[in-house]
């Protein structure tokens, strides 16, 4: 459970800061439905573009954004891609609900949002004295600083210096301090040595998405039910929903999983990783180029019993598949062989490296499961090709780029994934997946194994209860912003 213990002396920092830099704090209920937002923010977003650092822009941590760099409000259903079935080779139909469209351009800033907000209006954490911590392989650190501003934080980012050069860039602007840990995106071990040396300071407060509750409270609540109204405005009248995959990060988009399981208990849930560092799958370690994706360890907040599919995708594949998507050449080759329209070709920008791998993994379970055209697999994209610049310009020095190129990153790494490396997952399985979790977090990170125990055995003390906690952070919160008192000015 997430501990929402009241202190009154940082409270009320909170609170005179929050005054004093016009922060007003959403709700939950609202990042659900911003049909709930007030419209004097609505008319103040209208000014505001979707990366400024403006405390307007809390207002738009939903999935419900319009497709606007500037001045852009809300919609009904999320922004989705369905992937074309002439490019995933598959029936099933696979819907992508986009990222792009949130402030920073990544879901993370919805994750890295629901570890602090609680921590924030129980003056727990103390923006007048405390600097936040975000310990990430990338996208959350991102999410965590923009936060930090918005809410007139100072912030610390901790992410590995193989990251790409655009995150680095562009935390240069935002963050108070940035640390780069040794290794590529798989060096989550070194981000922990970090925390716990930062740990010793008593001038900061350590949000790490892979232990924090607040991060799958946020995508339950938040990422689910906007992939099931995703699912909802598309489905057919012969349709059902097969069930959904996400490669894990920090596992907090698992959490939308469960969202989906209890509004559609057939549906079955995938969990993918790089098949270069294989951990859920056998045990694994190894260095990847899938950024976004955190291993050698399993997140204390994901739910694996309520897993039913492990998925290895290949670096290589989702490297060669992001180039496609995004040179000419590449487009070229999917409009005139494939039949794809200007729009498809145009949305396919909207999937960065961990998204393509999203779809992947959705491809290997259509084939896996023998789905048809009446069956639908749910996906995200945690960001978009924004982020990734710079690795295609890797890729295009190892050689000019054609229309025949295409084909074949199109024939090799999409239409020829197969079932291989990939385990569906038995009750004796997904309990090997759990106590994986020991090593990290009861022998490094100082968790207990009666707590361990409890994730595994009593779900609705646990899970359950703690998805259940957004209702109570929404009073904190309403209880928060009337002190504050912005909003009766407004």
């Amino acid at each position: 459970m997430i501990d929402l213990r009241i202190n009154k002396e940082g409270l009320a920092s909170n609170i005179k800061k929050a005054k004093e830099n016009n922060v007003i704090i959403p709700t939950f209920a609202q990042m659900q439905n911003p049909e709930l937002v007030p419209e004097k923010i609505k008319d103040q977003l209208k000014n505001v573009g979707l990366w400024d650092v403006n405390p307007a822009n809390l207002f738009r941590i939903t999935w419900k954004n319009e497709a606007k760099e500037f001045g852009g409000l809300y919609q009904k259903t999320p922004n989705y891609i369905e992937i074309p079935a002439a490019l995933t080779g598959v029936k099933a139909r696979i819907v992508a609900m986009a990222g792009k469209w949130f402030p920073t351009g990544c879901h993370k800033v919805g994750a890295s949002f629901g570890c602090l907000v609680p921590r924030l209006v129980t003056g727990q954490f103390d923006a007048t004295r405390h600097k936040a911590v975000w310990p990430s392989t990338g996208n959350y650190c991102r999410g965590g600083a923009f936060n930090s501003k918005l809410l007139a934080c100072e912030s610390i980012a901790i992410l590995p210096a193989e990251m790409s050069k655009e995150r680095f860039d562009w935390l240069k602007t935002i963050a108070g301090e940035i640390i780069a840990t040794p290794g590529c995106e798989s060096n989550v071990k070194e981000i922990f040595d970090k925390t716990w040396e930062l740990k010793q300071r008593d001038d900061v407060m350590i949000f790490n998405q892979f232990e924090e509750m607040g991060n799958p409270v946020w995508h339950y609540n938040v990422t689910g039910e906007a992939l099931a109204a995703v699912y909802e405005s598309v489905k057919g009248p012969n349709d059902r929903l097969a069930g959904a995959a996400f490669t894990s990060g920090s596992a907090g988009t698992m959490s939308a999983g469960d969202y989906l399981k209890d509004h559609y208990p057939t549906a079955k849930i995938g969990v993918g990783e790089a098949l270069q560092c294989p951990t859920i799958l056998n045990n694994g370690f190894g260095g990847h180029r899938i950024e976004g994706i955190g291993d050698k360890h399993i997140p204390w907040i994901h739910n694996v019993k309520n897993t039913d599919m492990a998925i290895a995708i290949d670096d290589e594949d989702s490297q060669r598949l992001v180039r496609m998507f995004n040179k000419e050449d590449g487009k070229t080759y999917m409009r005139e062989e494939l039949g794809l329209n200007e729009e498809q070709i145009e949305k396919l920008s909207w999937l960065g490296i961990s998204g393509i791998a999203n779809v992947l993994c959705c491809i290997k379970m259509a084939k896996y499961y023998e789905l048809t055209e009446n069956d639908v697999l749910l996906t995200v994209l945690t960001d978009s090709a924004v982020m990734y610049q710079s690795r295609i310009e890797e890729l295009d020095e190892l050689g000019a780029y054609s229309v025949r190129e295409a084909a074949k990153d199109h024939h090799i790494h999409m239409l020829g994934v197969k079932t291989d490396n990939l385990l569906e997952l038995t009750y004796a399985e997904r309990k090997r997946v759990h106590n994986l979790k020991y090593y990290t977090w009861v022998e490094q990170q100082g968790r207990t194994v009666e707590d361990l125990n409890a994730l595994w055995y009593d779900t609705k003390g646990t899970w359950d209860a703690v998805h259940a906690q957004a209702a109570e952070m929404d009073a904190l919160i309403n209880e928060f912003n009337e002190e504050v008192g912005l909003l009766k000015k407004l």
